[in-house]
Formats: structure tokens, sequence, C-alpha cells
């Protein structure tokens, strides 16, 4: 009974930090295309570039919050 509480609870936390991980790249994405589609003196033009960028910077801010928030879980 107790395994079986420890797996669920463990499953939830899982789900959670997959859900916390997703959410935190879409926001680093949609801030990098915001800064290159609203930063004053820069073409306002979202290109490949701008897009690839942005997703290497949601990328770097999921990495950054898993290591902020004690990396992967140790089995």
């Amino acid at each position: 009974m107790s395994e079986q509480k420890q797996g669920r609870r463990t499953e939830l936390l899982d789900r959670r930090q997959r859900r916390d991980r997703v959410g935190v790249f879409v926001g680093g994405v949609v801030v990098a295309l915001l800064f290159f589609g609203f930063f004053p003196g820069m073409p306002h033009v979202i290109d490949w570039g701008a897009i690839l960028v942005s997703l290497a910077v949601g990328a770097l801010a999921q990495w950054g919050w898993g290591v902020w928030r004690g990396g992967r879980r140790r089995s």
C-alpha cells in the first residue's frame, strides 16, 4: 500500500515537473520572439534566425529551470 502511494506521488511530481518545464520553454520562446519583434532599433522582422535563437533561448530557460529546481530526480 505504501509503495503504491509513493508511486502515485512520484508520478504526480514528474507530471508537474514536466508541465513546469514545458511552460518555461514556451515562455522563453515567447519572450525571445517578442524581443526580436518589438525591440527598438532592430528590424521588426521575425526571420528563421530569430526563430532558431528563440528556440535556443527556450531550451536554455528550460535547462536553467531544471538546474534551479534541483535537476532530475535520482532513483
